[in-house]
């Protein structure tokens, strides 16, 4: 028992971790893409508004420069403001520098084709050397622009670098703070996901406590609405399932209960007569004919048994009533149980009234119905008495002369075992109008008991159905459409 309970306490975490597992991937994947996508574009933007800057230095200091070779005009203060350094090469790969400086870029075959071609501009990301002394030291990340530059008969690129040190400073600091604030939504997703997988399943894992709990007490116990739509709608799904097996739960103790009490009583008859009979058979006690009128009281309460058995398993069937694809002409129905009920009440005087009425069911079931109902009317009626009988449109009706039936008994005697008073003493089994009751309902219709002007009682049956054949409905269907 722990180590199920365990288990299901595992799935149901592992469940949750899944849950605000997806949820943290799903926000995870979605600051990457963010993170991702913010850095790069601003990784365009810097570097384009880099070289803006740096082309607008070049075009205003090519302006000023009267001698390329020896970079007169040019002013220095300004370059420095700026924090550029300037370079210049000739088509014949001659570079010239200014006097003094402490940084020379590394040229490329970019900035000579610009020089040889005079035509368009390069930007790219290169290296500058830091000098000491004339000699290089170290290698620092520039970014560098070449513009063409003309002087008489000689073609130049003038080539402007400034350090990235700063601009990869900001990138670095950008990078860092959407990291740290990407994993920061990626744990509060985690917790969010937990609390959020958390209440989500809580209707699910109510099912399953009710589930566990009814499999492990048997007790039938609803559970609260709640949660979404969809999972109230299951939620209330099963409880009416709870509320269903609950009933069916009672039915069939209450059946039990009143099957038990009710076969005690011929089973506890039967067992004395029976014992009578053997005490006579070992000692002669029984006075002459006596021995014949238990053997005939056996024989009675042995069919009487008989019929209770049967009525119990007709009621104890929970078979859906399957209509078969023909239609039931309730009329033969009707005829068929009157030719048994005839047979049983040959005193009886019948008054038949039938119409066409057609039906979708079972006949066995209904046939059975009627035949509980006509014996009812046969056991209660006086010799010489008329039982009658009509079926007009939906509504069949059987009465018969009896006393009726008594006011507070009305409500209760299509419940199963109930007998009343004046029919403790009449044989049967008490189960007859229950099934008729069953029957009818499975059918979906319905039946009623009134007591007629006068004296005797009236049995109402409403089935759903029509007057009219369907074959004959087919015909004129096909007469009008002609």
């Amino acid at each position: 028992m722990i180590s199920r309970l365990t288990g299901t306490a595992d799935g149901r975490h592992a469940l949750q971790d899944r849950m605000s597992a997806l949820i943290s991937l799903a926000v995870a994947a979605a600051v990457a893409l963010t993170g991702i996508a913010a850095y790069l574009i601003t990784h365009l933007a810097v570097f384009s508004q880099l070289d803006s800057e740096l082309i607008e230095v070049a075009s205003t200091t090519s302006a000023g420069i009267s001698d390329p070779e020896t970079l007169d005009g040019l002013n220095v203060d300004a370059l420095v403001a700026a924090n550029v350094t300037l370079t210049v090469i000739r088509s014949d790969n001659r570079v010239s520098s200014l006097p003094g400086s402490q940084m020379q870029l590394v040229i490329s075959p970019h900035e000579i084709a610009i020089a040889r071609t005079q035509m368009g501009l390069s930007a790219r990301t290169g290296l500058a050397q830091q000098l000491e002394d004339g000699i290089p030291v170290d290698d620092i990340p520039y970014r560098i622009i070449a513009v063409p530059l003309t002087s008489g008969t000689s073609h130049y690129a003038l080539v402007i670098g400034r350090s990235l040190a700063s601009s990869d400073q900001s990138l670095r600091i950008l990078a860092i703070s959407l990291l740290t604030f990407g994993i920061a939504a990626v744990v509060v997703a985690g917790v969010v996901g937990r609390t959020l997988a958390r209440s989500g399943l809580r209707p699910i894992l109510l099912l399953s406590d009710a589930v566990r709990r009814v499999s492990e007490t048997e007790q039938l116990e609803p559970i609260a609405l709640g949660g979404m739509n969809e999972l109230t709608d299951l939620t209330r799904s099963f409880n009416n399932m709870m509320d269903s097996l609950a009933s069916s739960r009672e039915q069939q103790s209450r059946l039990i209960a009143d099957a038990s009490h009710e076969l005690r009583t011929p089973l506890t008859s039967l067992r004395t007569n029976v014992e009578l009979l053997i005490a006579d058979d070992r000692e002669g006690m029984l006075p002459p004919g006596a021995r014949r009128e238990i053997l005939t009281d056996v024989a009675g309460q042995l069919g009487e048994f008989t019929t209770l058995v049967g009525d119990l398993v007709h009621l104890s069937r929970e078979d859906t009533i399957r209509p078969s694809p023909e239609p039931i002409d309730l009329r033969d129905v009707v005829v068929s149980a009157l030719e048994r009920a005839k047979r049983r009440g040959p005193g009886l005087n019948f008054e038949v009234s039938l119409h066409p009425f057609y039906m979708v069911g079972e006949a066995d079931s209904l046939e059975r119905a009627v035949t509980n109902l006509l014996d009812n009317a046969i056991k209660f009626s006086p010799p010489g008495g008329t039982i009658r009988v009509s079926l007009e449109r939906d509504r069949l009706r059987v009465s018969d002369d009896g006393p009726g039936i008594a006011e507070e008994d009305l409500p209760h005697i299509f419940e199963r075992f109930y007998r009343s008073d004046k029919s403790r003493t009449t044989p049967g089994s008490g189960l007859g109008l229950s099934i008729v009751a069953h029957t009818v309902k499975a059918h979906g219709g319905w039946v009623r008991a009134e007591n007629t002007f006068g004296a005797g009682a009236e049995f109402i049956v409403r089935l759903p159905g029509s007057s009219e054949s369907p074959e004959a409905s087919v015909a004129e269907r096909q007469l009008i459409a002609e």
